[in-house]
């Protein structure tokens, strides 16, 4: 490393270690070209298009190399995105000559992929890439998890990074097909983070937006690998040049097997992910007393021939609250569609931080809501259950690209430590979790898994064992956790942890150390 890099004070992302290099993509489509899975109208009518970001392998050679690396990690346009930001976080009196310095230095950091590369020829047997969506958090955007969906594309995973706009993102822009009219914006919604019949009715209108735009998002990737033709109206696609990058993806996504597709997310994405796979999974044939469904696919859809118990379920310190509406209450009572196979929760997986572990009521929520059926409800008493983990000294936003881009916000005020060793634990975890599930993809690397005596000669290790043990140890500050739910009542009230990446929590912890009630 010469020392320009090293004294260069802007915010730097650690290279991926996988086998492949990673192309990106950013699209943006018209609703109106798209198929809704559910019939019923659209829960944000105002909002044209719906917008992701596509992480996957790529051709690192010639062309690629020469159109350069790196994707701006604050999208166009910076200034109204980097505002939003300052507004998110309550900038004040005490904050804003922190953020007057701050934005010099965000404008420039750069996601490390290649914008719009060629797609590498898939090696699996199926000759196509596996898929995964990743539904981003409470202040997050398709942007915000780049570190851990880019380390899974180089690993040989096409993720699909939404952008949702439902109120969740500090803001988000809306490039109408309409080039003539302007931008449209969609601004963070506040919404309190205590259980109430508000917060529940709001909680519910925003993950019906979610859900609607995943439905959408899946009848678009699914057009994508058929070669079917899509307008691509993002800013950043119409400044390139040549032929539509969406026809590269055509033949080359395994999106049509049942089963075939993953599912993650991180805090309310993680719960946008439960609500997404068990509404369509359990799919009312009737009427349920209070139930009101916040999404319902036709029965002829493709997600619903796509989502089965094999599904492999990856949840990022999932927020409980939203899964307790009343509305959903029915919902809430079936278990995870893993658990109606003998296979049980081998495709199920939680990964907390240390935070969200402490946060005992949450951490109760948690467990219940993916603990496999016991007594009556058990048609099979001896599947296995989830996998749960947690690693030591790791904060809300461990998971997330904040963690590696501002360690010394997470390590001196949240007191989190290693945050890229913390966010390739959760990676190696998710691939591991999906080998079992029968996806193709690429040999961990053997740094990445601390071997004794890895070097240039060892550079791959095609099963990663350690990462899924419970026994104690097996990794280090890796914590494998069981099912049961604590029961004992505690005479303090809790408010969550204070590190929770959602209004204001960030800015009370750096400004004077409040705490905050969240998530």
């Amino acid at each position: 490393m010469g020392w320009s890099a090293r004294f260069n004070p802007t915010p730097s992302f650690p290279t991926y270690t996988g086998p492949y290099a990673v192309g990106s993509l950013d699209v943006e489509i018209p609703t109106s070209e798209l198929e809704s899975p559910d019939p019923n109208p659209s829960p944000c009518a105002n909002v044209p298009t719906v917008a992701f970001r596509v992480f996957y392998p790529c051709q690192e050679a010639g062309k690629e190399k020469e159109k350069g690396k790196g994707v701006r990690w604050i999208p166009s346009p910076q200034r109204e995105y980097i505002g939003a930001y300052a507004r998110f976080l309550g900038a004040g009196n005490a904050f804003s000559q922190v953020f007057s310095v701050i934005p010099q230095l965000l404008y420039y950091i750069s996601i490390p992929v290649y914008p719009n590369a060629s797609m590498l020829e898939p090696p699996t047997k199926a000759k196509r890439w596996p898929v995964m969506m990743f539904s981003h958090g409470l202040g997050g955007s398709r942007n915000a998890y780049s570190h851990v969906v880019g380390s899974l594309a180089s690993h040989g995973i096409v993720v699909i990074a939404p952008d949702h706009r439902d109120g969740s993102s500090p803001i988000n822009f809306v490039h109408t097909p309409d080039e003539k009219e302007k931008l449209k914006r969609v601004e963070y919604k506040k919404v309190a983070h205590q259980a109430s019949t508000e917060v529940y009715e709001q909680r519910d209108e925003q993950l019906r937006i979610r859900l609607w735009e995943m439905g959408l998002i899946h009848d678009a990737v699914v057009k994508m690998d058929k070669g079917l033709p899509l307008r691509n109206v993002a800013e950043e696609h119409k400044k390139s040049v040549g032929n539509d990058p969406l026809a590269m993806f055509s033949g080359k996504l395994n999106v049509h097997d049942p089963g075939s597709i993953s599912f993650a997310g991180h805090s309310f994405g993680a719960v946008t992910v439960i609500q997404f796979v068990k509404s369509v999974f359990y799919r009312p044939s009737s009427e349920h007393p209070g139930f009101r469904p916040l999404f319902t696919p036709l029965e002829s859809s493709s997600i619903v021939r796509q989502i089965t118990p094999a599904s492999p379920v990856l949840l990022l310190d999932l927020w409980a609250l939203p899964i307790q509406s009343p509305a959903t209450v029915w919902l809430k009572s079936k278990p995870m569609p893993c658990y109606t196979t003998p296979n049980g929760g081998s495709t199920l997986l939680a990964i907390l931080s240390e935070a969200f572990f402490k946060w005992s009521s949450n951490l109760n929520d948690t467990k219940k809501t993916i603990s496999k059926p016991t007594g009556p409800n058990s048609k099979y008493p001896d599947q296995p259950g989830p996998h749960i983990f947690y690693p030591i000294s790791s904060a809300h936003l461990s998971q997330s690209d904040f963690g590696v881009l501002f360690p010394w916000v997470t390590t001196k005020v949240f007191g989190a430590k290693e945050p890229e060793r913390v966010l390739k634990l959760n990676v190696r975890a998710m691939l591991q979790v999906l080998r079992n599930s029968g996806v193709e993809v690429a040999d961990s690397n053997a740094m990445d898994m601390e071997l004794e005596g890895a070097d240039e000669a060892m550079k791959s290790v095609s099963f990663d064992e350690k990462i899924l043990s419970k026994k104690k140890g097996s990794v280090r500050d890796w914590v494998a956790l069981g099912t049961d739910v604590d029961t004992r009542k505690s005479s303090k009230v809790e408010s969550g942890p204070a590190d929770a990446m959602v209004e204001g929590e960030v800015l009370g912890e750096l400004v004077g150390g409040q705490e905050r009630s969240n998530m």
